[in-house]
């Protein structure tokens, strides 16, 4: 592990072979062809398949790190610590631990995320859509020499509501008249919306929307809008498909309300990768993940999830100081 800072950043030229661009960040190097994408570093090297990698780096740049551990798969990953960022190989993986071949260094948050976006512009082709299930007719392939970009799928900004979705100043309901038409796979959602008669000089505070018509028009998959804040709750609802890109590896207790059809989540130990449990949520379901593990979903039908998150940032350090619970109930 490389405890300083890292300043080192390198967008080198694009390859004559493949026509894309390589990438360094810190002594981490990123480089891809027509299939795979290998990453390199002092002790090792990795190779995973284009389609994966830019799933995963597609939600990183999204999310802004999200919370807590992304791991692309058992051997890559990002941690956030909220303005700095570890990148790592290897260092949860037990084979890579044990023959010393883990390397983990540390970065300013937004220099690397700025490094990020120019990797996903580059290395998305046209057509090609990192946010699209691999079933929708308009996802594109990753595959492939260096073919144009897709800079409208790319740069899609989260709708983050400040107050509820429907209150002045926040996000407009999705409707075919701003261009969000219901997806495939929604067709049978009922677009109503519900009726609110407030008493004069409330109409600024009392809304309602129909959350199930505003899903049914998400055109991304595993990427949480926030649609409602209260303090530091937020509900974040999205819409999912095929498989959540990286094992996210919490650092606060996180609530998932199944709204719709079905998703499986394998829970695994956050630090060793072990199996914990897998779980089978159906619409109505309730669970909540603990902040000790990482998780990753599967839904073989577009469902719809709802995500409650405590935004606090005072929590990873109670957690750790053990001042919090890493379960949000306890028999």
């Amino acid at each position: 592990m490389t405890e300083a800072l890292q300043t080192h950043y390198k967008i080198n030229p694009a390859s004559n072979e493949t026509g894309y661009k390589s990438y360094e960040a810190g002594s981490f190097k990123f480089t891809r062809d027509e299939y795979f994408v290998s990453i390199v570093w002092p002790k090792g090297a990795h190779t995973m398949a284009a389609d994966g990698f830019m799933r995963a780096m597609m939600r990183t740049v999204a999310w802004g790190f999200f919370y807590g551990t992304l791991s692309y798969d058992p051997v890559f990953g990002t941690t956030n610590h909220y303005g700095i960022v570890d990148m790592f190989a290897g260092t949860y993986h037990p084979v890579f631990k044990e023959n010393g071949r883990d390397h983990l260094e540390k970065f300013k948050a937004e220099d690397l995320l700025e490094l990020f976006r120019d990797l996903v512009d580059d290395w998305t082709n046209e057509g090609y859509d990192p946010f699209a299930a691999p079933g929708e007719d308009d996802a594109g392939q990753p595959w492939g020499r260096k073919n144009g970009n897709n800079a409208d799928a790319v740069t899609r900004i989260r709708v983050t509501a400040n107050r509820m979705v429907g209150l002045p100043g926040d996000a407009e309901i999705r409707t075919d008249a701003n261009g969000f038409p219901q997806n495939r796979m929604f067709a049978d959602v009922s677009s109503d919306q519900p009726l609110v008669e407030a008493e004069p000089g409330f109409e600024d505070e009392v809304a309602a929307f129909n959350l199930y018509d505003y899903l049914s028009r998400s055109d991304v998959t595993w990427n949480p809008s926030v649609c409602s804040v209260v303090k530091e709750s937020l509900f974040c609802p999205t819409s999912e498909e095929f498989i959540l890109p990286v094992e996210h590896g919490n650092d606060r207790c996180e609530w998932f309300v199944q709204l719709s059809d079905e998703i499986t989540w394998e829970v695994k130990d956050k630090d060793t990768g072990n199996p914990r449990c897998r779980i089978v949520m159906r619409a109505g379901d309730v669970a909540c993940m603990p902040a000790d593990i990482r998780h990753q979903g599967y839904s073989p039908k577009r469902s719809m999830l709802l995500v409650w998150e405590n935004a606090s940032p005072r929590i990873p350090d109670m957690i750790q100081s053990g001042e919090a619970p890493v379960i949000a109930v306890q028999f």
